[in-house]
């Protein structure tokens, strides 16, 4: 039933985009109770329609089947591994942009302008209140030490959050030595990989584990629901490898689709969400990073307090995602 209100969305919009002038249609993974304020925005200031289609999955696979056919004029999504796939399949277009440009940072964006990211999270590390205490100076490389056996919790390595985390650590450390680290975090779980990044803080809370990995804006979810909020207050969350590299981070990012047929309004939607009043409703909505320089994070991220990013740019690590995805093989991590 799912898909055949998906398949009728998407013959909507086929139609809407084909009589109607100023409009933009947008395949979205963002859930839409975050987009939806800053489209209704974009679309008060610029009288431009937004059509927007929302899927958790799949999306990447039905504009490559849909192909010159296909309605979409922008991709919102998350992941480095999604906007890559849709260098890798040919599914986009360059935009040469200056506003896109200058508000960008060059790690934050494809080389050649295919893809741009409008936030940025982190692949934090949570500790227990109780247990550990605030951990200033951990990094993701000790998570493999004996002192962490049978303390930590994750989900899936092969979660696109975990996959681009050991993509990164291959771009640090090269395929060997990565290897040797995967086996001593795995030998270091307190249970088999599973759940989701808020589960494993609630197994920090109920005392199954002491460490576990997690996105940073899901502290920021956590805290404003209040079945929730007791898992949050049971730990501290904290940024690795302060004293190198800095954390890493991955983004969620929009991109033109190849066969864009509203391009005009649909690069005018992609600056708008690199500008100011975008970058700060992600902040404020998602405890997200906005990427543009001078916008603060929201209240709430501030209070987390300051960290350093790994200065690698992104494009640069997710060269290793296939990478990556042996060596979890390899180790068998999540078994």
């Amino acid at each position: 039933m799912k898909m055949k209100m998906l398949a009728l969305a998407f013959s909507a919009l086929a139609a809407q985009s084909a009589l109607a002038a100023g409009e933009v249609n947008v395949y979205s993974n963002r859930q839409d109770e975050l987009i939806k304020p800053i489209i209704q925005q974009f679309e008060k200031e610029s009288g431009i329609k937004v059509n927007v289609v929302f899927a958790k999955e799949g999306l990447n696979e039905r504009l490559e089947r849909e192909g010159k056919l296909s309605p979409a004029d922008l991709m919102l999504t998350v992941d480095i591994s999604r906007l890559t796939d849709l260098v890798e399949k040919g599914l986009v277009q360059p935009v040469e942009s200056k506003i896109l440009q200058e508000n960008i940072p060059a790690i934050y964006r494809d080389p050649e302008n295919r893809w741009f990211a409008l936030t940025t999270r982190v692949r934090a590390i949570y500790s227990s209140k109780d247990r550990l205490g605030k951990l200033e100076t951990i990094s993701y490389e000790d998570l493999a030490k004996p002192e962490f056996k049978g303390k930590i919790c994750t989900r899936s390595g092969k979660h696109e959050y975990n996959v681009a985390l050991v993509s990164s650590m291959i771009a640090h450390h090269g395929m060997a030595e990565t290897k040797t680290w995967l086996e001593g975090v795995k030998a270091n779980l307190a249970r088999k990989p599973q759940g989701n990044d808020r589960d494993q803080v609630k197994a920090i809370k109920d005392g199954i584990c002491d460490l576990s990995l997690g996105n940073s804006y899901y502290l920021g979810a956590m805290l404003k629901d209040p079945a929730q909020k007791s898992w949050a207050d049971a730990v501290y969350i904290n940024f690795p490898n302060q004293a190198d590299r800095g954390a890493h981070v991955n983004v969620s990012g929009v991109a033109m689709t190849k066969y864009a047929k509203n391009k005009a309004e649909a690069q005018k939607l992609m600056e708008f969400l690199a500008g100011d009043t975008a970058q700060h409703m992600y902040a404020d909505v998602n405890a997200e990073y906005p990427v543009k320089a001078g916008v603060e994070p929201s209240a709430m991220v501030k209070s987390w307090g300051s960290f350093k990013s790994d200065a690698l740019p992104v494009s640069d690590y997710a060269k290793h995602r296939k990478d990556a995805l042996q060596l979890l093989d390899e180790v068998k991590f999540d078994l």
